[in-house]
């Protein structure tokens, strides 16, 4: 389990490579850079039309849709990584999901005419959604209205179930959660205890400003595929009883 930045450099590394060598799918989630210095060098690449330099996903794959919450909890199916979102041209996340969709149902073995299909259905939701506009009819898959219904009823303690393994909260230690050196636990607590990120943690679920927030535990998160060699936490924060009183 390694503890030192120059270790876990070299070690996620190589996790990267395996990870990517499993299937033509994982290769394709996991190298965002690639699939962009492809894009540039095609000779299609200077017909596509160019939409208006919005915010996209940037990574926009399979394995970044699934089931978010908004501020009125309700629930839906989208986009829920946004570490590489930029500002830029629409189009490439249909492209790049087009694409995690096509080597998807090749590693699957399904016939070109299903994986023909799969791309025009996307193309079809695309324009459906956006001649809607704001309106939420949307005809919504069973598959996608099983994940919603399931989503729903998901709680933090249906996660610390599967992820918590003692009486006391902690973080497992092994693959997926490294322990920190003792300069990035002290920078955790120093940045948990600032008054700013507090109260946006009060703001959940409107808790009151008075409960108290405590840091239990810290971890680096190996986690994802092309975002390996990012610097990325995972934190367990305790919350309630008073500053004064916990």
């Amino acid at each position: 389990m390694p503890q030192i930045m120059e270790d876990r450099a070299a070690i996620l590394e190589r996790m990267k490579s395996l990870k990517m060598a499993r299937s033509t799918h994982a290769y394709v989630r996991g190298n965002t850079i690639k699939f962009y210095e492809w894009l540039a060098g095609s000779r299609s690449a200077a017909e596509l039309p160019v939409g208006p330099p919005v915010w996209i996903c940037g990574d926009c794959h399979l394995g970044n849709l699934g089931p978010v919450a908004d501020a009125q909890g309700r629930v839906e199916v989208q986009i829920r990584d946004l570490d590489q979102t930029v500002v830029g041209n629409p189009v490439h996340d249909l492209i790049r999901l087009g694409l995690s969709l096509a080597s998807a149902a090749r590693g699957s073995d399904l016939p070109g005419v299903t994986t023909a299909r799969m791309i025009e259905q996307m193309v079809e939701g695309y324009d459906h959604a956006l001649a809607l506009g704001d309106e939420d009819d949307t005809p919504e898959p069973n598959t996608v209205r099983a994940v919603r219904r399931r989503a729903l009823g998901r709680r933090w303690r249906h996660l610390a179930a599967e992820r918590l393994a003692d009486i006391e909260p902690r973080l497992p230690l092994g693959k997926k959660f490294w322990a920190l050196d003792a300069a990035e636990h002290d920078e955790l607590g120093a940045l948990f205890g600032q008054e700013a990120v507090q109260a946006a943690i009060l703001s959940l679920h409107g808790r009151e400003a008075i409960d108290r927030v405590r840091l239990i535990d810290a971890a680096y998160w190996m986690k994802g595929c092309s975002s390996l060699g990012s610097l990325r936490f995972a934190v367990l924060v305790g919350i309630g009883g008073s500053k004064k009183d916990p």
